[in-house]
């Protein structure tokens, strides 16, 4: 393993919370939640941005049959 993983918050060890104060959610943000996903094995992540205007939330699924992944 490379690196350490540090959840910001981990929701009844099945959703990882990952928490922003950023201007926008950005592509790496969402891979990173990805990573985040596949190296803990859960299947649901929130991304949580405290930005400049408003709060902005993505969430990214894990599919464990294809590793595939979904943003709503």
């Amino acid at each position: 393993m490379v690196g350490k993983f540090v959840a910001d918050i981990i929701v009844e060890d099945t959703v990882i919370l990952e928490l922003k104060s950023v201007r926008q959610i950005i592509q790496a943000h969402e891979v990173q939640m990805v990573n985040y996903l596949v190296a803990t094995e859960k299947a649901v992540g929130l991304i949580i941005n405290f930005g400049e205007r408003k709060v902005e939330i993505k969430r990214k699924l894990r599919d464990f049959d294809e590793d595939l992944q979904d943003e709503f």
